[in-house]
Formats: C-alpha cells, structure tokens, sequence
C-alpha cells in the first residue's frame, strides 16, 4: 500500500453502522479494508496511526460559490480544511461560462459582490468562454480540491438576449438551448438558475421548462434558487417541482430554507409538498446550510424591473430621483421581487463586505444602525452604498429560524451546501464552518442526526445525485478522497465575529489518496480536478 490509516472508525457514508478497520490506499484508490481484528495488520510505505478518529468520505458542497476563489487562491483552507473534496460551482444562475467579452464584463460586474473579480480586479487571467475552457483551465492549474460546475442559466440567457425583461422567441430560445446542451456535452452536471437575480428571474417557467428538457436529455439536474424564500415560498416550491416533473428532469433545491416571518414554523408544509411529490415518483434533492442568515449582495434586493439592462442601468436608475423613489417604495412598502415579496426590514440587513475603502465603517452594521448614527434614512444609506461602492456591497440578512432549518436538515433527500460567498471583510461563517457545523454541533451536541447520518447527507447523497460511480463511501476500488476527524471534538471555529477561523479536529484530508491537509495544516497540493457529467448510460 501507499498509505495505510490504521485503527481508524470508519464512517463508510451509507447511514449503516460504523466500524474500526485498517484501510489501505494504492494508486489514489482504497485497495482495501480490513475488518477482521484477528488478521494481520495492513502494511504500506507509510502509515498513519488514526486510533481515535473517524475516516469518512471527502464532503461534497452542493452549493459553492468558489468560481474564482479557486483559480487565484491555490491554499483554499476556507473548504479543504472543512473536510469539502469536491465542490459544485456555476450556482444561482450567474458565473463566467459560457460568455462573450460583452456578457463576461456584466457578469464580473453583476457578481463582484460574491466572488471579485470586478472591472479592476486582475487575481484572475479569464483566459476561457466556454464551460469546457473553463474546467480545463481547473484541470490545467490544479486546485485544492475538485470541481464540478453547472451551468447558469441567467448567464445564458444574457448571452442570448441581453439583459432584457421580455419572453424568449423562438429564436432566443433555440441559442439556449443550445448553449446549455454544448454546457452539458463539455461536462456540466446541470444547471442553476437564480431566479431572484436579473436576468435570470426574466424567465418564464415555460422557458425553464424548455431548457430543462434539455438538461433531462443529457442526464443532468436541475438546481434553481427558486423565485422567492419569502411570501409565497410554497407556491415557488410548488412551481419548480411542477416544471421539472413536466420536463422530465431531476431537481435539486438550492439552500432551501423558508424565511421571514410569514415562514416561521411553515416547514413541515414544505416537507410535505416534497415527500408528496416523491412518494408520486418525482427526482428530488436538497442542500441547507446549517445558520439562520442568509447572504447575498445589497443590490440583489432591488425590484426586477430595475435591474433591466445590467449594472450600468441599475446605477442610473438609483442616480435619478423619482426612479430611486419608485424603487424605495417597492423595497419598504410593496415588498420586492429581489427580496422575496417581503418589505425590507432594515434592521435584518447587516453590510458584510465592500469594495471601496471609504465605506469600510459600513461593515458589521445593519443599514438601520448606520442610517441612525448619520441622521438620515435607511433607504438614503442604502442608495449611497449602492452607488458609491458600484452595487459592490455583500450583506448578512437575519431573517431565518432555527426550528425551520433543524427540520429541513432531516429530511430524507437533504444534503448539505454552504453557499459560501468568500468575498467581504465579514464572511458569514457558514463559508468556513458549515461541514464542521453539522458534524459537531448538530450531529454530536445536538443529536438532530446520527454521526453516520449526517456523514451520508455531507458525502454519499451528493454523489448520487451528481452520478458519481467511485465517490461518496468508504469502499474498495473508489477514489481515496477522504477526511479523517476526532468525532468528540471536531467543531466549526468560525464565528460571525471570527468567520475566517478554520475548524477544529479535522487533521487530515486527502484526494486522490493525497494530503491536502496533514497534521492541519495545508500542504502544497493541488491535487483537484474537475468533475465532469458522466454521459447517461
């Protein structure tokens, strides 16, 4: 053997019982484990004495937002110090691929808030436009850990057509659906939408269906930020189950959770409309993050209609009196579109990262607290960020609850995503904590779920849902991506004061039977590729 872990209590990923076991690792492959305690012992080159803690399959994020990150960051400590080997990208319906030089310049625009990579921001060499360019430039680098990607369809869309709000024709949605099956054959999983977020949100659910047919044919799956979290929510749920049963495609839910407070206690009724639909046969997944505050950009907020025609539209609008006054009383009265129905509630709404320096002092405060200290309105606070920092700002939004997300995280199809957004002085720590979260905090203090169940949500149901043959569980002949972890002690070290501490417990990582992390610390492998749809049959 290459590497043998010796003694350790596997966690193999399937919910079963765990056991103790010798595994040995050859050629970034299990090659074997040894149960039997009257055996001989394994013998490798190397071999790691792991008595006292717990082997389980590398984590998968189902829901990441390292689209650059991992391109101009080679440590990536934020995932793989998480126990995370592969993370799904492309997510919300906005990223960088497929693109023109025109689309690019929006989106780099659009997302600066998520990911940089802004107008002035030079990290990163966008040397790729298609799907394919960009997981060969992954391949071509070498990343902390793998890669999968799905395809946008807001990008897609704006490719297509603009960033207008009007129907697809029939000659927009042919381009479409075209450049979602050359997404798929160059090795996407599927595709995202972010349909709170222009212009994807310009879609109509026959459109959705449409692409989504598309996705079906290719194998792939269908993962929406669906059209509201907020008033209405249900009705969103219902909606997206109902086209990808028409469609004929697999669903994966993004972050699901049920917000404000119109969803307080309401998520049994979601499980319910779930289980209804699979019990009747329909492909369902989930991914939560275990926190209650969402994140996302302050512009994101906004009503549709004033996103039409991209960044540099927004910014005149919001410069232009009435229409600023228009798009105020949308967010505080009527409830937006961009914020889910619901009206804005100010003080839920904390500024958690900008791009220019002057409005640093902004950070860690709700728009509420900075409105008072300066003597003028919310909304005034507000619209002189959005302008000065050029739509740049990120924000921590409090509007979740406890009792919603312990029930979600149960459920049969649950898995579990971050939605880690690495930009912004103060990260919500769920970016740097989520894996460790579940296994200390609601596995281990809590008992939500069992050790082993919660490994499966984390590694195993993953990789069912994204069709991956030798990844998920701890068995002989898959790939040796693996987290090795003290089950008593292991726990999230971010806070939201501190959202950049790493985890604790968690010593070891390895993909492809490498360290990634040894002795907790990040070594100098980029041992990440990435991960592309294994064609259908």
């Amino acid at each position: 053997m290459d590497l043998v872990i010796r003694g350790t209590r596997v966690v193999d990923g399937s919910a079963g019982p765990s056991y103790r076991a010798d595994v040995g690792l050859r050629d970034g492959r299990i090659a074997e484990i040894r149960r039997d305690p009257g055996a001989p012992p394994l013998t490798g080159a190397r071999v790691l004495d792991a008595h006292g803690l717990a082997l389980a399959p590398g984590f998968i994020d189902m829901h990441a937002h390292s689209d650059l990150a991992l391109l101009r960051d080679p440590d990536h400590s934020a995932k793989a110090a998480q126990g995370v080997t592969l993370e799904v990208l492309g997510q919300d319906g906005l990223s960088y691929a497929p693109v023109d030089d025109a689309t690019l310049a929006a989106v780099r625009t659009a997302i600066n808030g998520w990911n940089g990579g802004g107008p002035d921001d030079d990290r990163v060499d966008f040397d790729w436009r298609t799907v394919g360019e960009y997981l060969d430039r992954v391949d071509r680098q070498g990343t902390a850990v793998n890669a999968a990607y799905l395809i946008p369809q807001g990008t897609v869309r704006m490719l297509a057509m603009g960033w207008e709000d009007r129907p697809a024709g029939p000659a927009d949605l042919d381009r479409m659906r075209q450049l979602v099956a050359e997404g798929l054959e160059q090795g996407a999983v599927g595709m995202s939408s972010g349909l709170t977020y222009t212009p994807g949100m310009y879609a109509s659910d026959a459109e959705l269906t449409e692409l989504c047919r598309v996705v079906a044919r290719y194998g792939g799956y269908y993962c929406p930020h669906h059209r509201s979290y907020g008033a209405g929510a249900l009705a969103a749920y219902a909606e997206m189950v109902g086209l990808t049963r028409e469609a004929g495609c697999a669903l994966h839910l993004a972050h699901a959770t049920m917000n404000f407070g119109v969803n307080k206690d309401r998520a049994p009724e979601l499980l319910a409309l779930l289980d209804e639909a699979l019990d009747a046969g329909a492909d369902i997944t989930l991914d939560t993050y275990p926190y209650t505050p969402g994140c996302t950009t302050l512009v994101a907020m906004l009503p549709s209609w004033a996103g039409e025609g991209g960044p540099e539209a927004v910014l005149a609008r919001l410069r232009d009196e009435a229409t600023a006054e228009r798009i105020r009383h949308h967010l505080e009265e009527t409830g937006s579109d961009g914020c889910h129905g619901v009206p804005i509630a100010w003080d839920t709404v904390e500024i958690s990262g900008v791009n220019e320096p002057a409005f640093a002092d902004h950070v860690g405060r709700t728009i509420e607290e900075t409105a008072a200290a300066r003597g003028e309105s919310p909304w005034t606070t507000a619209r002189r960020l959005l302008i000065g920092d050029r739509l740049g700002p990120t924000i921590l939004q409090h509007v979740g609850h406890e009792e919603n997300v312990r029930a979600i995280m149960r459920h049969r199809v649950h898995t579990g995503g971050s939605d880690g957004i690495l930009q912004g002085a103060k990260l919500h720590p769920r970016a740097y904590g989520t894996f460790p979260h579940y296994l200390g905090h609601y596995a281990r203090e809590l008992g939500i779920l069992s050790l082993e169940e919660t490994v499966a949500h984390l590694a195993s149901r993953p990789a069912a849902r994204l069709r991956l043959p030798d990844r998920g569980l701890v068995r002989e002949g898959y790939r040796a991506d693996l987290v090795l972890f003290d089950p008593d002690t292991v726990a999230a070290g971010s806070t939201f004061e501190r959202p950049r501490t790493l985890p604790a417990s968690i010593p070891h990582v390895l993909i492809d039977g490498r360290f990634v992390i040894e002795d907790g610390r990040r070594t100098d492998v980029l041992a990440g590729r990435s991960v592309r749809r294994t064609p259908v049959g």
